[in-house]
């Protein structure tokens, strides 16, 4: 059968609802699939545009996506992400057996063995969908030092497709940045303060970071339980509410998503352009950044404030301002809490390993070991482990620990989120997506960031080593933040102002980042 060419996915943005007519119409096969993307990870990856968004590919890919079509032909398929490629980031656990190694981007876990699939992979294989491979990362989920965003020794400095040498964010770089440019259908990125939300703004795609407890962190190199979460960037919120319609729910391995609601819901069921239509939404400006060296450009605030009315437009109220009494309190608090836990369960994860070629079982070892191969770990420009060294400096879950936690859930639960809600009577807040995270990560409370616009062509750079951001036509993006398990309403809010805008399809990545592999018409 000969298709004409506009019936074939342009897998540049192709999602999977369109991808899946097509495989269930035999227009092409998964691996016809995979082996598209593979080569347009190839084109752009490490030549072109050299992204360095994905780590390592899968050995298996091909094989499973031959299976599956063959599932697909003699029983029909699983669910929606039958057949369907995803990439994941390097903290996630795949067992070695499948050919990919976890190793949060550092030489020190290269060939480490885990002992089982992270509970969200675990998912993903049941649902049929294939592991093409992992992504790259800001080293240990960006809790190794202050260096730039988007890089690791394994993977080396990853970048964002809209600008030469653009600043993906992070730490879930590299799934920003393949899901931007479509070298995969989907990507699952991690959060602790900001890490789906961030790199989501700043590479034009959709994250969702989903309450502490919904998605299992089980097999997931830690920060902190307190707020570790794993959530999907994908290009449009379509196939973010699918991606998480699967990988939401119990998992007895993670005992935090044991006191979720039930059952999960379909979030594909809140996919609605009226969404919005008697909304009350608040702008917590006050957890806008405040001082003068970090304040959000005039461009992104300009464009926000843009936002707000179409959000009106579409029949929401906005309430303008609606602080969280507690903003400036969170502007000033301590990482004492994720020193505190990531020592405790970063070591818990290493002494779990079933084989640690380079004998690395503890945080000391790790500081070592970057010691040790400097050339590798600590490169000019990217030598910094002081949040390391900070966390193997503490002196475990004592009182002072007890007190920073509960501090963190007052300011970010009683005194922040869920006051202001209740305060205003809102259904949401909104904030442009740039430093505005932490009242939600404290709160372990979900975010969802759409598309908000572009830097114009005259924005100054803000260099950060060999990146930039603020940069020319580099994106950014817009969160909405809502109170335990309101995942759904946000969707649905998030939807309608993507419907409304289309401004992920506005403007395309800079030329050489584009791969240019296309599906055949068979």
């Amino acid at each position: 059968m000969f298709l004409p060419k506009q019936d074939i996915p342009d897998l540049y943005e192709a999602g999977i609802v369109e991808l899946q007519a097509g495989l269930d119409a035999g227009r092409f096969t998964s691996i016809d699939l995979a082996t598209a993307y593979l080569a347009r990870i190839e084109e752009v990856n490490a030549q072109g545009g050299e992204l360095r968004a994905v780590m390592e590919v899968s050995p298996f890919a091909l094989k499973v996506a031959a299976k599956l079509d063959e599932e697909r032909r003699s029983s029909g398929k699983r669910t929606m992400l039958h057949g369907i490629p995803v990439l994941l980031k390097d903290n996630i656990a795949t067992l070695s057996s499948e050919g990919l190694n976890t190793t949060a981007g550092s030489h020190a876990l290269l060939g480490s063995i885990v002992s089982d699939d992270a509970g969200v992979v675990k998912r993903l294989r049941q649902a049929g969908a294939i592991i093409l491979g992992k992504v790259n990362i800001s080293e240990l989920a960006y809790f190794r030092g202050s260096i730039p965003s988007g890089w690791s020794g394994r993977g080396g400095q990853c970048k964002s497709a809209y600008h030469p040498i653009g600043s993906p964010s992070g730490s879930s770089s590299g799934s920003g940045v393949a899901a931007s440019v479509g070298l995969a259908t989907v990507t699952l990125g991690t959060e602790t303060d900001g890490s789906i939300a961030s790199p989501s703004s700043n590479n034009n795609v959709v994250g969702i970071k989903p309450t502490v407890g919904l998605t299992s962190r089980a097999g997931v190199l830690p920060i902190t339980a307190a707020q570790d979460t794993v959530g999907p960037m994908t290009r449009s919120v379509e196939d973010a509410a699918i991606v998480l319609s699967i990988i939401a729910g119990e998992d007895p391995n993670d005992r935090r998503t044991l006191s979720q609601p039930r059952p999960v819901p379909d979030y594909i069921k809140a996919l609605d352009a009226n969404a919005l239509h008697g909304k009350r939404i608040g702008v917590p400006r006050s957890s806008m950044p405040s001082n003068p060296a970090d304040a959000l450009p005039q461009s992104m605030c300009s464009v926000f404030d843009e936002s707000l009315r179409i959000m009106e437009s579409l029949g929401a109220t906005i309430v303008d301002p609606a602080n969280l009494p507690s903003a400036d309190e969170i502007k000033g608090l301590d990482h004492l809490v994720l020193y505190v836990d990531f020592r405790i369960e970063l070591n818990e994860y290493l002494s779990a390993l079933k084989e640690v070629p380079t004998g690395v079982r503890t945080l000391a070892d790790l500081i070592q070991f970057n010691i040790d191969h400097a050339e590798l770990e600590l490169p000019e420009g990217y030598s910094d482990q002081g949040e390391l060294i900070k966390s193997q400096a503490t002196n475990g879950r004592d009182e002072i620990y007890g007190k920073a936690l509960a501090k963190n859930l007052e300011l970010g639960v009683t005194r922040g989120i869920d006051a202001v809600l209740k305060e205003y009577n809102l259904d949401a807040l909104v904030l442009p997506a740039k430093d505005t995270h932490t009242p939600a990560a404290i709160a372990g409370y979900p975010t969802v960031t759409v598309p908000l616009g572009f830097f114009p062509g005259d924005e100054p750079v803000t260099y950060d080593g060999l990146i930039a951001y603020p940069a020319p036509g580099m994106p950014f993006g817009l969160t909405f933040i809502g109170t335990a398990f309101d995942e759904y309403a946000l969707i649905g809010m998030a939807y309608a102002f993507e419907q409304k805008t289309k401004v992920r399809t506005s403007r395309r990545a800079i030329a050489e980042a584009i791969p240019k592999t296309q599906l055949r018409a068979k």
